[in-house]
């Protein structure tokens, strides 16, 4: 079962920036109509005047925005209805918006590990859901949901963004099970980006005990910046490409092929290495 994009419509969270923007203006010039969603109202309207002033598109784009907290069920709900009363149908939705924190699980707030979970596990978890009905009901619908390379390997100082993605991941297997069964004529995938150049490291939370054994927020900004093998519009090109041929996971950029290598080694192997490398840096910055 493969995706047609032309004239498709395709609901995308997270559009504001990064991938989900990226994604945006490469959908649109495969002709799809576009819903798009973000908690950000200067870079959703930044992302519809770029695609509406893209003239690579054959066929003219319907774009219709909406600000939108992906952690408000209610709000994700009355959006997937909105989708299909604006556009007449959807065919995609793609849970793309997410958040990171840095902290050790000791020092980490409830209140920051609840902000992160509502956002990367429970708004997949919102989105898929209010949206599943609407793509059955389209005949041809797909899912996709962004996990990440920490949803492979567990990171120290990762361990809410770990719990969220890969809660993903498990969520998303399931379903593609469960549709598998059914044979709905609907299909998900799960996306794994590796590191890719988004404001994602420059907008996170970063708990002091974190600070404290790696610098400043923006050094810690910086070093994810250099570490960045994959831009948006790549990234974009695998996902879309993955959906194309319906796969059940795509891993984004080489370093994530890197972690899936790792995932597969015994956990006391891998984890030992992790250890071992942090042990030395922390060790380092203390002195």
């Amino acid at each position: 079962m493969s995706f047609r994009f032309a004239r498709s419509v395709v609901a995308i969270t997270g559009a504001g920036s990064g991938i989900g923007r990226a994604l945006a203006q490469d959908l649109s010039s495969r002709g799809a109509n576009l819903s798009l969603a973000d908690v950000d109202s200067d870079g959703l309207a930044e992302t519809v005047l770029l695609i509406e002033a893209d003239s690579t598109s054959a066929v003219k784009t319907k774009v219709t925005a909406t600000v939108l907290d992906v952690s408000d069920r209610d709000a994700v709900e009355a959006w997937a209805a909105q989708v299909v009363e604006e556009h007449g149908k959807v065919n995609m939705i793609i849970n793309n918006a997410g958040v990171a924190l840095s902290a050790t699980v000791e020092a980490m707030s409830y209140e920051d590990f609840e902000w992160l979970m509502n956002i990367n596990f429970w708004g997949v978890v919102y989105g898929t859901k209010a949206f599943l009905p609407y793509l059955k009901e389209s005949g041809a619908g797909h899912v996709v949901n962004i996990s990440s390379v920490f949803g492979l390997v567990s990171i120290p100082t990762q361990s809410a963004y770990n719990a969220a993605k890969f809660g993903v991941r498990g969520f998303t297997d399931a379903l593609r099970m469960e549709l598998e069964i059914e044979q709905s004529g609907v299909s998900s995938t799960t996306v794994h980006p590796g590191g890719i150049r988004t404001n994602i490291a420059r907008n996170a939370r970063t708990d002091l005990s974190v600070l404290s054994i790696s610098g400043s927020a923006k050094e810690l900004s910086d070093n994810f910046d250099r570490l960045t093998l994959t831009t948006p519009e790549k990234a974009a090109g695998q996902i879309l490409k993955a959906v194309e041929r319906n796969r059940r996971r795509v891993l984004v950029g080489p370093d994530a092929k890197v972690f899936d290598l790792v995932s597969r080694l015994p956990a006391p192997l891998y984890q030992r290495v992790l250890v071992a490398g942090s042990k030395r840096s922390w060790i380092g910055k203390k002195k």
